[in-house]
């Protein structure tokens, strides 16, 4: 009976889950219902999937609507008029148009118009007149189409108790105040589910309304094969050919990786392929084996990491790096014969290469069966208390009060308790569709199968559902992520290439493993700029943990990570890394399985084999917690079935029952994310990488992270880092410098692109008229060939970009007032000369170094040619400098420190502490702590030369200063302000 039920997927206007919606159905007597969002089809098919789990008719709709303005409702006779309804709503999202008042002739869906709307003249066979109870009586004297045309339209959007709910949504959703609200901008106060006798009693008058009803119903049907894989189902034209080929393309590779000797290798590959084959996963190899070797052919380096980073199969075809079988990587992580979806490639691209791996992927594959992974931003607590505040009209002061200071005395008043009442209940609640990070779907059949597709500004098609129900309904996506570590490496042999004349390749990495000068560079620490182990966490771990070697990173990576660390088994790792004596295992098949990792679960595949051997689950179940530790399930039901079995099996097995607590304590821990082995070595390859540039060409290697814009700091570190290395650092000039920095042997010229106020056309044009050209002349030279405007020409000045001239800054500023005085300037190419007239001459004007500081800490953010130390009013440098706080382990000192960055935590006590890294005055990190007490009394205000007092303690060799008290210490004067 109920046509028309929106979920909260109808974004800002519904208020109920499907898990809610089901319930309440259920519960008042109802056996079928259609699921009509607005304008969308994210709940659909795992509405469907759970009706079906409750016993209950789910099929498939959509309500249409232009704004406010209700069109009709698209009921789906069965999966092709879902897909019918799915095309309609996608065609109108792809060309940016509001939908017609008619509906188009549907074949396998019907329309229901609501009655008092727009109405077509004839109604097709399909189309019928949907009548609110509120509309019965008008509809007796308002019949314009036969009987067998009107339908009972019982709209539910909420429960009775959640209309305001719903009205605060839909002020949120026009973003005014809900005193602003006009009557059409919200939904009927009837929208609601009556029971089944209720609605019954409603229409009793009109049999007939209830019989076209039931009918309508009773021809529907969707019977949706959640389990069949929905992926492409061939490479090529057919299964036997797509394993042909996936075996031809993997023992050529084996080839060139295992120089045929290696029999292990053999018998794993052939093994591999075997179960691939059984499993029909060669189309997903062989797709993302294309889209790598796309890659390649473009020269774009790449990681292949994820799952199949397991797989010697992957390895043999160049997907990955990693080689599974000298990792000795779990080969059951990879494939088991009980897994029903293929493993996850997840394939790393430069930031500026990507946008074209997606272009190969949406030319190359079939238009309608591509789309990029959707995924839902929720409301969350601090965001709602935000929106409310907003739409009850509170200031911003109060709001920001509400958010930050909850138990603040001034918040306690009608409308606040209102509004933190209420953001309990919007907690969650789907807030608007938006883009998966890296997925993309590609699909045997066109995807407005299973849902419509979104066209967001990027102008890729993508799917109203998230990776959850894909995953559900049999999808397994393409993970195209992007990350400026890769562009760090392409770009640093591109510009060894340029500057030294030197061809580099960092492919092979096995053969950095073993080099003791890259070993040497990893013991210290010294990994700034290098992907995933530039961090202070990571420094200090590297540190800690004493590490020069493959193997130990590979392990660093994981045990960084939140899972290991807040289970307290990083530092039980690192205790017995130093001191393998220390080693407990609680049970011996800690010893068997864990050896490698002194009895520590520090992989995902260490969970795995602990709650395969150790705690009785087959692997099916084993990697259902995996996948609990990825935070990638979502089924709770089934990890509370697999957590009775562990503790089943561990009582059956007689084990102490501490020792089984304790256990699942540390697996259970992991859901903070801990990493599997091969992810963790596919890192530790891409680091390696890094290491091996950033040891033997530490200038080109800096000049390739700035001009990927970083990884982890701001452009002040690694400019710092560039210094350290050797180099010249240089401001800006308007004759050597390109949007991006360069590197001319040492001399590094910073790019236009550092200047925080300049026009990015004009950064773009000043290296293009000067190639045409040749070097600028003058200041009037470059006004006249740049066309440069007052505002933009004072930036260049005083940054020092023409001091090729000779000329000092004011003299220069006195010039570009007068050139764009005396006339208008623009950009003329065929005047290549200033104008001869003579130019005023000027008295010697005063400069200091100071000022040209501060133009540069104004400009750039921080200062170059400089320190920020040469600002500060007193000459004092602290008692210890960052390399003698070893020696001064457990003392109390005072250092002085230029803040670099900081990190907040929270104490089991859930007190606010803080991290924090700064510089000493020879440019060397030194890292803080700062207890909840100390913070704050006295907190950390940002970027500032500190003076910091406190204790010196030490971790493994790893010191830090545990700081007591600290504040900004006072610079000198700006004197431009003088």
């Amino acid at each position: 009976m109920l046509l028309n039920v929106h979920s909260y997927f109808s974004l800002r206007y519904g208020t109920l889950s499907l898990e809610q919606l089901i319930e309440r159905i259920r519960a008042n007597g109802y056996d079928t219902a259609v699921l009509t969002d607005i304008n969308n089809s994210s709940g659909v098919l795992d509405f469907i999937r759970l009706c079906r789990e409750a016993g209950i008719n789910g099929f498939a709709g959509m309500e249409f609507r232009n704004g406010n303005d209700l069109l009709y409702i698209g009921i789906a006779r069965n999966e092709l008029g879902f897909q019918e309804l799915n095309a309609w709503i996608t065609k109108a999202n792809r060309e940016k148009t509001t939908l017609p008042e008619i509906a188009p002739a549907f074949d396998n869906a019907y329309i229901v118009y609501p009655f008092g709307g727009n109405l077509p003249q004839l109604l097709r066979e399909n189309e019928y007149i949907g009548v609110r109870p509120s509309d019965l009586n008008r509809m007796a004297f308002n019949r314009l189409f036969g009987k067998k045309k009107y339908v009972v339209l019982q709209t539910v959007s909420y429960e009775k108790t959640d209309y305001k709910l719903h009205t605060q949504l839909r002020a949120i959703d026009h973003n005014v105040l809900i005193s602003q609200l006009e009557h059409r901008q919200v939904g009927r106060p009837d929208e609601v589910l009556l029971t089944k006798t209720e609605l019954l009693n409603r229409y009793s008058r009109f049999p007939e309304l209830i019989h076209n009803t039931c009918r309508l119903l009773e021809s529907c049907s969707f019977n949706f094969d959640f389990k069949k894989v929905k992926n492409k189902a061939t490479f090529t034209a057919s299964n036997g050919e797509d394993q042909q080929l996936l075996y031809q393309y993997t023992m050529d590779g084996f080839i060139q990786r295992y120089q045929h000797t290696d029999g292990e290798a053999k018998m794993r590959v052939l093994k591999e392929l075997d179960i691939i084959r059984n499993l029909n996963f060669s189309s997903y190899f062989l797709i993302t084996d294309d889209i790598c070797r796309y890659a390649r052919s473009r020269s774009f380096h790449y990681v292949g990491r994820g799952s199949g980073a397991n797989s010697v199969v992957a390895y043999c075809l160049g997907i990955t790096d990693v080689d599974p079988i000298a990792l000795d990587l779990y080969f059951e992580r990879f494939l088991n014969p009980k897994r029903k979806s293929p493993p996850d490639f997840d394939i790393d691209f430069s930031w500026n290469e990507r946008d074209d791996i997606y272009r190969y992927i949406f030319e190359n594959y079939p238009d309608g069966h591509v789309a990029l992974m959707g995924a839902m931003s929720t409301f969350r607590s601090r965001s709602i208390i935000r929106e409310l505040g907003k739409v009850y009209g509170l200031p911003k002061r109060e709001i920001d009060r509400l958010v930050n200071e909850p138990q603040h005395m001034l918040n306690k008043n009608e409308v606040t308790d209102m509004i933190l009442s209420v953001s309990k209940q919007m907690e969650d609640f789907p807030n608007q569709r938006t883009i998966h990070a890296s997925g993309v779907l590609i699909a045997e059949e066109p995807l407005t199968r299973y849902v419509a597709l979104d066209y967001p500004p990027k102008g890729l098609p993508t799917v109203q559902f998230d990776m959850y129900v894909a995953e559900d309904i049999g999808f397994e996506k393409f993970d195209i992520l992007s990350q400026r570590g890769i562009g760090h490496i392409k770009d640093c042999r591109e510009i060894v290439k340029e500057n030294k004349g030197e061809v580099i390749a960092t492919d092979n990495p096995n053969r950095f493993f073993n080099d003791p000068n890259i070993a040497a560079q990893l013991q210290s620490a010294n990994t700034v700029g290098c992907f995933y182990i530039e961090s202070p966490a990571m420094r200090q771990l590297l540190t800690k943990l004493c590490c020069d070697n493959y193997l130990t990173l590979v392990a660093a990576s994981s045990i960084i990570r939140p899972g290991v660390a807040s289970s307290g088994m990083m530092k039980a790792y690192i205790e017995r890394h130093h001191d393998p004596s220390k080693v407990v295992y609680p049970h011996p098949t800690f010893k068997e399985q864990l050896k490698e990792t002194y009895g520590v679960m520090v992989y995902q595949e260490d969970v795995m084999k602990i709650g395969h051997y150790f705690g009785g689950l087959d692997l099916a179940d084993a990697d259902v917690l995996r996948r609990m530790m990825s935070g990638k399930y979502r089924h709770v039901d089934h990890l509370l079935e697999i957590k009775d079995k562990f503790f089943n099996h561990c009582t059956a097995m007689h084990y102490p029952e501490e020792v089984s607590m304790e256990v699942w304590r540390q697996m259970a821990s992991f859901a903070g994310y801990s990493f599997n082995k091969a992810h963790s070595a596919s890192f530790a390859v891409e680091s390696y990488q890094s290491l091996y540039l950033k040891t033997y060409y530490p200038l080109e290697f800096m000049v390739a992270v700035l001009n990927n814009y970083g990884g982890f700091y701001n452009r002040k570190v690694y400019v710092m880092e560039a210094k350290k290395a050797g180099g010249n650092v240089c401001l800006p000039c308007v004759n050597k410098s390109a949007m991006n920095t360069t590197i001319d042997g040492k001399d590094i010229y910073l790019g236009f692109d550092c200047l925080l106020n300049l026009e990015q056309e004009l950064a773009e044009r000043i290296p293009l008229a000067r190639a045409q050209y040749g070097d600028y002349t003058s200041l009037e030279n470059f006004v006249l060939r740049t066309g440069a405007g007052l505002e933009q020409l004072l930036v260049l000045i005083r940054c020092g970009a023409f001091r090729f001239t000779g000329m000092g800054k004011k003299e220069l500023l006195w010039e570009a007032h007068l050139l764009h005085a005396s006339r208008k300037w623009s950009m003329n190419k065929a005047s290549l000369f200033e104008n001869q007239s003579r130019k005023p001459i000027l008295p010697k004007l005063d400069s200091s170094v100071l000022e040209d500081i501060y133009d540069e800490l104004e400009l750039i953010g921080f200062p170059v040619s400089a320190s920020l130390f040469d600002l500060a009013r007193a000459t004092y440098r602290g008692d210890v400098q960052a390399a003698d706080m070893l020696a001064n382990e457990g003392k109390n000192v005072r250092m002085v420190g230029d803040f670099v960055c900081d990190k907040d935590a929270r104490t089991k006590n859930r007190q606010r502490m803080k991290f924090g890294t700064f510089f000493d005055c020879h440019g060397n990190f030194f890292d803080t702590v700062h207890f909840p007490q100390s913070l704050s009394q006295y907190p950390l205000l940002g970027n500032g030369l500190y003076l910091l007092e406190g204790k010196i303690v030490s971790d493994f060799g790893c010191p830090i200063l545990e700081v007591i008290r600290c504040a900004k210490m006072p610079l000198k004067n700006d004197p431009r302000s003088e």
